[in-house]
Order: structure tokens, then C-alpha cells, then sequence
């Protein structure tokens, strides 16, 4: 079967999932007003308009300026943020860009290093963003919440650190038993095919963390990108404020802040597509400081709880379609690599 009737399919089944399984109706919307939500929903396009310039940035300045448009390299990155948005985990949209970036001429292990450096962005600023929450919880006597968001950014920081840090002086490879593994599946050509290719990438995500890890010019440039998603996670935590000042909330932007950094490090446990019924726990959870276990429960009679669906559905379901819409165009479009004497039609 063709692959675009594939990830059309596979794209569309995650938001029906979402809409029919999630408590959402007009009524949780006209709660808070049209206006705030309509800011909501503009704060967090802002957010992810953000990450798809950081996205355009790196690659611009890690492999240079012929890799497509401005427009084509942005709707690459939003269709990575859909699939990355409809899985456990948050995880897929990177495979999304890499795919982008070899359809245009780059090799895998450049790709591979861009989307790399997209990865330990989010991960360094939503860590330490957790790590203050958490920290922020615990001071102010929430021990459930505080103790909860440190646990799960505490190895999720550390992971990544010892991948850069372990990168910059070895080379990575495939564990030896994933060729043994891979021919339960395929045949043993095409294993061992895959299983070069997987680690000639890394053999060049590794070299080119070597050439950058020690680069002034390397960490000017992360440092810069290190910026714009700090950015980007501001405009994150203006979603949830403009909404909580239309009931007269006293939820100061600090709090905004923390909270939806709450939000992020909790969807990133692998339980639900997208951190659904995840996100809006941590949400909740820091605003109205949660002690222990038991106070779980008080999530459905809380009278906050229709401004946390109302953000949900302004910073998530709605970004999601236009995310699905780039998905579509970038699937079924035809893209061009820069004008050459040897130029070939590349379709992606």
C-alpha cells in the first residue's frame, strides 16, 4: 500500500481518538470566554511557530542554506510536532525531520545531529524548568506534586547529558543483538542492511558531536537555540494565564509558568498518546498544590477544572489540526532540491 495513504490514515485516527474519548463540548469553551480562548490558542501557536523557527535555525546554521525553503523546512517541522503531539511520550517527530532533511540531499547523520540538538533544547530547559517546580512545591508544602516532578526530570536529564557527554567521545552503535532481533521480523539482508545504515547515521551523529561538542561558534549556536525555546515555553505558560485571568484567578505568571512546565514533564511519561488526562493532572495538581495521593480525586467536583479543558482543547486539539493540515501538505506535496546541473525531482 502507498505510504502517503498510510500516514494519511495513521494521522487521522489519533485526533478522532482524542475528541471522542476526551470530556470536551462548547460549553467547557464559552466558560471562559471566546476572547481568552482564542489568546490561549494564539499564545501556544506562537510557542510552536517558535520551535519551528529554532528548527529552521539549526539547520540553516549546522548544515548551511541549501536545505529547502523557509516555508518547507517550518511545515517539516510542525508535521514532526503532530506526530510528535499523537504519541506516548512525546516521541516520532523527530524520525519526521530526519526524513525531511535526507529527502533533501542531507546526510542522515547531519539530520540526525540537528534533531538531536532540537531534543537536549526541550530537554535541558523542561528539566530544569521541572526541577524548579518541583522545588517550588516543595517549599510551599505541596510534597505529592513536588516530589512527582523531580522524580521523572531527574532521569530524564540525566539520560540525555550522559548521550552528549558519551557521544562526544565514543561512537555509538546498535546493541549486537539487534541483529539476531531484527530477523524475527525480516530477512537477514535486510536486517543487516538497516542495522549498517542505523549505525553509519551514528557513526556520523557521533562525529559531528565531536567536531561541535568543543565549537564557541557550536555553543553560540545552541545557547541561541537554548533561547527560543525558553521563548517558546513562556508563550506556554501565557496559554494557561490569559485563560485563568477571565474568572478572576489570582494565578500570578510565575505560576502559569511552573504549571504548564508541571504539565510537560507529566505528559512525558509513556501512558497516553500525547499526555492526555496526564498534562491536565499535572496542571491541576501544581495550582492547587497536592499534597498526597488521596487529594487525586478532587480533580472532577474542582471548579477549575473547566478552564484546564478549555486550555487543553485552545493549546492542544485545535494546534493539533493545523499540525495534522502540515502533516498532509508535506506527505502529499512535491519538493524541490535547490536547482542544479544534476538536479533530480525529490517527492516527500
Amino acid at each position: 500500500m502507498n505510504w502517503r495513504l498510510l500516514s494519511i490514515v495513521a494521522s487521522i485516527i489519533p485526533i478522532i481518538l482524542m475528541f471522542v474519548f476526551t470530556p470536551v463540548s462548547l460549553n467547557d469553551i464559552f466558560s471562559v470566554g471566546v476572547f481568552p480562548f482564542l489568546m490561549s490558542f494564539i499564545a501556544t501557536m506562537v510557542k510552536i511557530f517558535l520551535q519551528a523557527i529554532r528548527f529552521y535555525y539549526f539547520v540553516r546554521k549546522f548544515i548551511g542554506d541549501n536545505v529547502s525553503s523557509f516555508w518547507k523546512i517550518i511545515y517539516a517541522r510542525l508535521a514532526g510536532e503532530f506526530v510528535t503531539q499523537t504519541t506516548p511520550s512525546y516521541v516520532g517527530g523527530e524520525l519526521v525531520r530526519i526524513a525531511f532533511l535526507t529527502k533533501n540531499n542531507v546526510p542522515a547523520g547531519k539530520a540526525a545531529w540537528v534533531t538531536t540538538m532540537e531534543i537536549i533544547a526541550d530537554v535541558f530547559v523542561g528539566t530544569i524548568l521541572a526541577f524548579i517546580a518541583g522545588f517550588h512545591a516543595l517549599l510551599t508544602g505541596a510534597i505529592f506534586i513536588g516530589v512527582l516532578l523531580i522524580l521523572i526530570a531527574l532521569p530524564t536529564f540525566c539520560f540525555w547529558f550522559f548521550l552528549l557527554i558519551y557521544s562526544s567521545k565514543k561512537n555509538i552503535r546498535l546493541p549486537s543483538f539487534s541483529l539476531k532481533l531484527s530477523k524475527k521480523f525480516i530477512s537477514e539482508e535486510k536486517a543487516l542492511r538497516g542495522i549498517n545504515s542505523v549505525n553509519k547515521a551514528l557513526d556520523d551523529l557521533c562525529m559531528m558531536s565531536r567536531e561541535n561538542f568543543g565549537s564557541f561558534k557550536s555553543v553560540k549556536i545552541f545557547s541561541f537555540g537554548i533561547g527560543i525555546t525558553l521563548l517558546a515555553f513562556f508563550f506556554h505558560g501565557l496559554s494557561f494565564l490569559v485563560l485563568t485571568h477571565s474568572i478572576d484567578s489570582d494565578i500570578s505568571l510565575f505560576v502559569s509558568f511552573m504549571a504548564t512546565s508541571s504539565s510537560t514533564i507529566l505528559g512525558t511519561l509513556p501512558v497516553t498518546i500525547g499526555g492526555s488526562g496526564l498534562t491536565e493532572l499535572g496542571l491541576w495538581g501544581y495550582i492547587n498544590h497536592l499534597t498526597d495521593f488521596s487529594q487525586l480525586g478532587n480533580i472532577i467536583t474542582d471548579s477549575q477544572l473547566n478552564v484546564i479543558i478549555a486550555w487543553r482543547i485552545a493549546s492542544y486539539h485545535i494546534p493539533l489540526i493545523i499540525m495534522w493540515i502540515a502533516l498532509m501538505k508535506l506527505a502529499l506535496g512535491k519538493s524541490y532540491s535547490k536547482p542544479s546541473s544534476h538536479s533530480t525531482l525529490v517527492i516527500f
